[in-house]
């Protein structure tokens, strides 16, 4: 069985999307990332949706680039890059994805839909197996991280940020307005409980605890009140910032096992 002759076309490139796009292109798929024109992903140094606006991003040792072509993209998945098409549907390709993956982590289905291809998994909350996809993978830590669900939902969003370090929502920097978001800090910086992380049209942003700054939204955008900006890693392990997450490695290996299984099933 050749998995280069299946493309996996994977919708959204952020964090958990890349533990799935790295444990599918490490598996030898050719994964094709679909992403917004200005991407939400607030660890930029651990998501292939960085190449949107970077033009190329390498995260470990897999290489993203922004790519505008169709027919370039696939010939890029082929090669074993990370193609990034800016697309907010699920593009006609002219070489039809055995797989696709909804990474997007919305915590609802958007739009995916269980005919989008021979198999089709969602990722977290929102999804039902069997109705609107083929399979769900477990993304709330604890003992079903990972797990692949083929009948059913994903456990439902609680609204808290997992613990990490002792800290769950402390940790998530938020929008104390709306404006023109700029930063004074940048990933990997260390930073103490109050410190003053960037602003908004002038209002100043704050950290609630002390750590390492783990992610930021890019500056320049124009955000809403109460957007996720940031996240601040209490750990303060600055390696960690450049590294694919435990939690997202985990995801990813679930949809393997899941596009595995369905292989082995035909």
């Amino acid at each position: 069985m050749l998995f280069q002759d299946h493309l996996v076309v994977v919708r959204g490139g952020g964090d958990l999307a890349t533990g799935t796009i790295y444990r599918l292109r490490r598996a030898g798929f050719p994964v094709l990332v679909l992403e917004l024109a200005q991407p939400l992903a607030i660890r930029r140094t651990v998501s292939v949706a960085a190449a949107v606006i970077e033009e190329r991003a390498l995260i470990e040792d897999l290489d993203a680039i922004r790519v505008d072509d169709i027919d370039e993209a696939l010939e890029i998945a082929k090669s074993g890059a990370i193609p990034v098409l800016v697309s907010p549907t699920l593009l006609q390709l002219p070489w039809e994805p055995s797989v696709v993956v909804d990474a997007r982590i919305a915590k609802r289905n958007i739009d995916t839909n269980i005919n989008d291809a021979p198999l089709v998994i969602g990722l977290g909350p929102g999804f039902n197996a069997g109705t609107d996809c083929h399979a769900v993978v477990e993304t709330m830590r604890g003992h079903y991280l990972g797990r692949v669900i083929w009948d059913g939902e994903a456990t439902a969003n609680t609204g808290e940020p997992g613990v990490i370090g002792g800290k769950t929502s402390e940790r998530v920097v938020r929008a104390p307005t709306f404006g023109i978001l700029t930063w004074k800090v940048g990933i990997a910086d260390m930073v103490a409980a109050g410190d003053v992380l960037g602003d908004i049209n002038g209002v100043p942003i704050r950290s609630r605890i002390g750590g390492v700054v783990r992610g930021l939204l890019a500056p320049g955008y124009e955000v809403e009140w109460d957007w996720k900006l940031a996240d601040i890693d209490p750990r303060a392990d600055s390696s960690a910032c450049f590294e694919i997450s435990d939690k997202a490695l985990s995801i990813g290996g679930g949809v393997v096992e899941a596009t595995l299984t369905w292989l082995g099933n035909r």
